[in-house]
């Protein structure tokens, strides 16, 4: 609603956004296709959901490259990795114009979670992308793709025992609700992208262009802001709710991840996963 509301400012109520919220129109993965044939204007989505578009940007989900949200926010906004993908989506139909703030990827449960070996052939809901798929299968969860309006359901009836998402995720899908172990595990830092449909982008004038590209800023901006400082709150709330939150010793989880670190090095080639690594490494280094 801030975005929209900045767009109509900033481009001097030429532009009106409307919104469309919690799958109404169309949930993740559609939502880009959406942007490619003209049906939606605007998707936001998790930066994962775009890694069938660009493959490359698997390597975005690999495990445990930032610790802190700043980390992360640095990351997304000056490595050279992540904008050589993110510039071959106008080719796809879609630009980037926005990074806002999802937050890290942990797990909810119907099972208590205390270590990774209580993983070991449970079967566990994730998006379509390969290097979570990875990471899952390095712990030893069975991983089975489905569109994250479905997954409520599908624990509910036992079809998969959990899932993975952010904080911000599970508190507003309610899974806590039917898994109610929360297990922090912080595993891949997951922010959002606002990505326009570039039919769209490029029928704007440069003035309404900049306007858009300056909402998104603005909004973007809030949100990281709004979601780091919301974590504790929402899971007080889920605590309230009856779910139990863990908060555990992130080092034999690091450990376990490793295979999938692995497995990116023979598909994607050395040389891109330890740019991107490398990268990563110099943001933890620096700011902490």
């Amino acid at each position: 609603m801030r975005f929209a509301a900045a767009v109509e400012k900033y481009t001097s109520g030429r532009c009106k956004v409307q919104v469309f919220h919690s799958g109404q129109l169309a949930n993740d993965a559609k939502s880009l296709d959406q942007l490619q044939v003209g049906g939606l204007d605007f998707a936001l989505t998790g930066v994962v959901t775009f890694t069938p578009h660009v493959k490359d940007l698997s390597l975005i989900a690999l495990p445990y490259l930032a610790e802190t949200y700043e980390q992360g926010w640095k990351l997304y906004d000056t490595s050279k990795f992540i904008k050589q993908q993110a510039d071959l989506l106008p080719a796809k139909g879609m630009r980037i114009v926005g990074n806002w703030e999802a937050g890290f990827r942990s797990f909810t449960t119907n099972f208590p979670l205390n270590s990774p070996a209580d993983a070991k052939g449970k079967k566990l809901r994730i998006a379509p992308v390969e290097m979570i798929r990875w990471i899952m299968e390095s712990i030893g969860f069975s991983p089975v793709v489905m569109p994250v309006t479905e997954v409520y359901l599908a624990i509910q009836q036992n079809t998969v025992s959990g899932q993975e998402n952010p904080i911000d995720t599970i508190y507003s899908q309610r899974f806590y609700e039917v898994a109610k172990h929360v297990t922090l595990s912080q595993h891949v830092y997951s922010p959002r992208w606002v990505a326009m449909a570039e039919r769209t982008f490029k029928s704007l004038s440069a003035a309404d262009q900049e306007g858009i590209l300056k909402a998104a800023k603005e909004a973007g901006d809030w949100n990281r802001t709004e979601v780091r400082a919301n974590d504790e709150k929402l899971l007080a709330e889920m605590t309230a709710k009856g779910a139990t939150i863990v908060k555990p010793d992130l080092s034999a989880w690091r450990k376990a991840s490793e295979g999938a670190v692995e497995r990116a090095r023979k598909e994607f080639g050395a040389t891109a996963v330890d740019q991107f690594i490398a990268e990563a490494a110099e943001i933890r280094k620096s700011m902490s």
